[in-house]
């Protein structure tokens, strides 16, 4: 007589991808498989994104049944999902325990951007933001992050016929607070053998300002780029908006981002919300071309996306236009970007605010 492994419930099966490939190896031994299965399987996983055992086709039965006994593939899905009529596609993706993600696909010109999340929430309140005012439940693991560029990369093809080309972690959630499923992710998403095998120039990782973590990432040869969400060009004026500025000040920032220049020897992306009336002055501009001095750099104006909970507007064409002149006047490498699906939820948050965060399960 036959005898079927008993297949545990969901809460009590591992996860399989937070495994190792020799914490894999030593579980086939251990139940009388070959070694080598576990490198079949991790190419399942992050290579080929499997949701099921089920589709693992080069393993017998008795293997997949083997491991649907043991563990759980917990993978992301779209919830919900938002089209505007300039392309721009928003998701919602549900996680294995219920919580709402976002994930927006960005197509412009002959580029194919993913923006990401890493954290259900954020803890950073910032005053502009619409995820600053949900709380922050937990962080995402590194499969969750890797599921969000996959499914994306997918959608790109399914709606434009067009492979992704960049990934920015600029979604809900500070990503270095999330460091090391933040690091790890890119890993898999950078591996040409088991996973995505997209270069690490085409990665971007944001973040409102931790220092310790930005010198970290130069010490553990960090190979993505970073940029760094400034919005604001005096202490004075950060604290108003990004209270992480208060344990983070533009001085400290700046032996940070000099570390990092030192140790990487790349360039650094600021990211520049310009707001109505409170950092759009040519007074502002000069205050951010002496930050600009101080590494290599370059300098992204985003138009701002207004939210419900916050008081800020988008800065109007006549002083957008001479602070972006006065920065490129005097050599500063600067761009516009233009804000996209103005006739969705676009603002980072507003999609999972308006879905609700569902019970986890």
């Amino acid at each position: 007589m036959i005898t079927l492994p008993v297949i545990a419930t969901t809460a009590t099966r591992r996860d399989i991808r937070k495994l190792t490939l020799d914490e894999l190896k030593t579980f086939f031994v251990e139940h009388g498989e070959k070694p080598f299965r576990a490198k079949q399987v991790m190419e399942w996983l992050w290579r080929n994104v499997a949701t099921s055992f089920a589709e693992m086709n080069n393993l017998s039965l008795s293997t997949r049944e083997l491991l649907d006994a043991h563990f759980s593939i917990n993978a992301v899905q779209i919830h919900t999902q938002q089209q505007s009529s300039d392309g721009t596609i928003k998701y919602a993706f549900r996680l294995h325990d219920g919580h709402l993600v976002e994930g927006v696909l960005i197509p412009k010109d002959e580029r194919m951007t993913a923006c990401i999340s890493s954290q259900v929430g954020c803890s950073l309140t910032c005053k502009f933001c619409a995820t600053g005012y949900m709380e922050r439940k937990r962080n995402l693991d590194t499969a969750e992050i890797f599921d969000q560029v996959a499914i994306i990369a997918q959608q790109a093809q399914e709606h434009f016929g067009t492979p992704l080309t960049n990934i920015v972690y600029m979604g809900m959630g500070e990503p270095l607070l999330n460091y090391a499923n933040v690091l790890k992710s890119v890993e898999r998403i950078t591996d040409n053998k088991e996973g995505l095998g997209m270069a690490a120039r085409r990665l971007t990782v944001s973040t409102a300002g931790i220092s310790k973590m930005i010198k970290k990432l130069a010490d553990d040869g960090f190979k993505a780029n970073l940029a760094l969400s400034l919005h604001a060009p005096t202490d004075e004026k950060r604290n108003t908006i990004m209270p992480i500025n208060e344990s983070n000040s533009l001085p400290v920032l700046k032996e940070a981002l000099q570390h990092y220049h030192q140790v990487t020897g790349r360039m650094v992306t600021y990211e520049y919300i310009v707001f109505d009336n409170f950092n759009d002055s040519i007074q502002d501009a000069k205050d951010l071309l002496e930050i600009t001095k101080w590494i290599p750099c370059k300098v992204n104006l985003i138009e701002y996306n207004p939210i419900a909970p916050a008081a800020f507007l988008n800065a109007q064409e006549d002083r957008l236009v001479p602070f972006m002149k006065y920065l490129a006047d005097r050599g500063v490498q600067v761009n516009v970007r233009r804000s996209r699906g103005k006739d969705i939820d676009a603002a980072c948050g507003q999609l999972a605010t308006k879905e609700g965060q569902p019970q986890p399960a």
